[in-house]
């Protein structure tokens, strides 16, 4: 599939129009020909005439997303993806036409594509995550019709997701990604960039910071240096790993008892501090 030849998406959204208009659409038999043809001989002619031929259904999946705030050429592309996926997959022995089955993976794609370009906050790519972001305001507008109000643990238990999932679904639908350069004013080159204090530290107060950084490591480092293997070992995994190891998982790899392991911890900690002051 990687190598058949796709109708690249030109700037207009009418000049791809016309483009994919000149495909014909298919009829059953010719369809379920070309199907047998890809999937028997790897056929990638027959499955870029698949493709081709249902171009137009994937625009019309695209629209109904168009007011996400998405470039209808991007939702259309990530819709074709989702089309040369289904042809992929495709099986014409089950009686389907290619079309019924490639939705789901056009709609994937796209939902996908949305969910991924909203915000620069990170949605979640979990089956309860889409449905939030794609029904919460379905859901909230159905629940001000019947209750005249829509609070978030009305929401959340009618959509079967926490109340903090919805309130944190509402603050990311709530604040979409603003460009940098974006004009405040009318023809005016001020940008919401411009606005912004620069907070970066000056040269001289990085280069003291670095100092500092470098002098605290030597002092750790000298510190550590103080303890054997074993107590090296036990404050890594103990405090300084990011997940750190229980007594009894440092005790069974030591063959040791837990008490043993709380004993050289304490042992070690005393050594390091006494390290550290001095140092």
């Amino acid at each position: 599939m990687t190598t058949t030849t796709l109708p690249i998406l030109p700037d207009s959204f009418e000049q791809y129009m016309r483009q994919i208009s000149h495909y014909p659409i298919l009829d059953r038999e010719a369809e379920q020909s070309l199907a047998r043809r890809y999937r028997d001989q790897d056929d990638l002619e027959a499955a870029q005439q698949l493709i081709c031929a249902n171009l137009r259904f994937v625009v019309k999946v695209a629209r109904e997303y168009r007011h996400y705030g998405m470039q209808m050429l991007d939702l259309i592309q990530e819709g074709n993806v989702g089309l040369m996926l289904a042809v992929k997959k495709f099986d014409p022995d089950r009686g389907l036409r290619l079309i019924s089955y490639a939705v789901w993976w056009i709609r994937a794609t796209i939902q996908s594509f949305i969910v991924r370009s909203w915000s620069l906050v990170r949605i979640g790519g979990s089956r309860a995550h889409k449905k939030l972001f794609y029904k919460l305001r379905q859901t909230q507008a159905a629940l001000r019709n019947l209750t005249g109000e829509a609070e978030d643990e009305a929401v959340a238990q009618a959509m079967g997701v926490s109340e903090q999932d919805v309130a944190e679904m509402n603050s990311i639908l709530a604040g979409h990604d603003t460009s940098l350069d974006v004009e405040l004013f009318i023809d005016n080159d001020y940008t919401l960039l411009d606005s912004l204090a620069d907070e970066r530290c000056n040269q001289e107060e990085t280069l003291s910071e670095q100092q500092e950084a470098g002098k605290l490591r030597n002092q750790a480092e000298r510190a550590l240096g103080q303890l054997n293997d074993r107590e090296r070992q036990i404050v890594q995994r103990r405090i300084l790993d990011d997940d750190p190891a229980t007594l009894q998982a440092l005790a069974d790899d030591l063959s040791i008892s837990r008490e043993r392991v709380r004993q050289l911890e304490q042992n070690a900690l005393r050594k390091l501090r006494a390290g550290w002051i001095t140092s």
